[in-house]
């Protein structure tokens, strides 16, 4: 039983795993459309400050999101190497969300 909980769990932290990636691939395309956009179509507003925000948003998703396929990979039955490895993943994950998202606060403030 204790198997089959844990491949149901890294079926699942696999499968968020790509949807990060797609999540970035799809912000990536947004970014160059819009820039794209604002160098040839000075008709149309769009600022570089918006399409940073719009990509810092979608990137603090998809950490958040890679976050929790982290922890879902070490839900069952993990080992303290696995343990350690979760934490520093996290702690790097969380201090980069965090900063990332107060910096689009300031960005939004000031813009």
């Amino acid at each position: 039983m204790e198997e089959i909980a844990k491949q149901i769990t890294l079926t699942v932290s696999h499968a968020v795993e790509i949807l990060s990636a797609v999540i970035i691939g799809i912000a990536i395309l947004a970014v160059l459309y819009n820039y794209i956009m604002m160098l040839y179509r000075p008709g149309i507003k769009i600022s570089k400050e918006r399409i940073r925000i719009q990509f810092g948003s979608s990137v603090a998703v998809a950490l958040e999101l890679l976050l929790g396929a982290d922890v879902l990979a070490t839900a069952v039955a993990p080992s303290w190497n696995d343990i350690g490895q979760l934490a520093a993943i996290a702690t790097i994950r969380t201090v980069l969300n965090y900063f990332l998202e107060k910096e689009l606060k300031h960005m939004k403030s000031a813009g």
